[in-house]
């Protein structure tokens, strides 16, 4: 199940990961799709692993894997939208997983004010210029200033929890 690996106080025992999985997959997150304009067109990758991380000045961080093929195109960019999605939007979600050639085909969108996409019916989308990015193991950490943002109030998130998409229930309300 798991096996040594040296550290500075003795040995530290190798995490099984489909328990890591499973167990990390209790904390319900939101879904994000984040795409760039190209030269080419549209693209973007779908990206569960997304937060807040800071005010002053204002950062956010996402972890794109290393498999992934759109990364290292936004990463030239330089910049780049991240769209919140919505309760309703779990095809979308699917759309920007999967290995199509064109991830945009049939799925609206208006340019932000910096010109990236942000696609039609999204929870918020946040416009950001590469800030860092840092070794995350399979993943890369990217942390992102953001430049310009908005929300729709009125719309709910997708939710992704226990490896499944989710949605809030009629319970559940803003903190605050």
């Amino acid at each position: 199940m798991s096996s040594p690996l040296p550290s500075r106080d003795g040995p530290v025992e190798v995490v099984d990961q489909r328990l890591m999985r499973d167990v990390m997959g209790s904390f319900a997150t939101g879904v994000t799709v984040v795409t760039a304009a190209t030269a080419d067109g549209p693209v973007g990758f779908t990206c569960q692993s997304f937060s807040s991380l800071s005010l002053d000045p204002p950062l956010v961080v996402f972890a794109p894997a290393r498999s992934s093929n759109t990364w290292p195109r936004l990463r030239e960019l330089g910049r780049f939208c991240i769209n919140v999605l919505a309760e309703d939007q779990t095809a979308l979600s699917a759309t920007f997983a999967a290995r199509a050639a064109d991830r945009f085909a049939g799925v609206g969108w208006q340019p932000s004010r910096q010109g990236q996409p942000v696609l039609d019916g999204v929870v918020a989308w946040i416009d950001c210029a590469l800030w860092a990015e840092y070794d995350g193991g399979d993943h890369t950490l990217v942390a992102a200033r953001v430049l310009d943002l908005g929300a729709d109030p009125g719309r709910r998130p997708l939710l992704f929890h226990r490896g499944g998409y989710g949605l809030l229930d009629d319970g559940v309300r803003p903190a605050g």
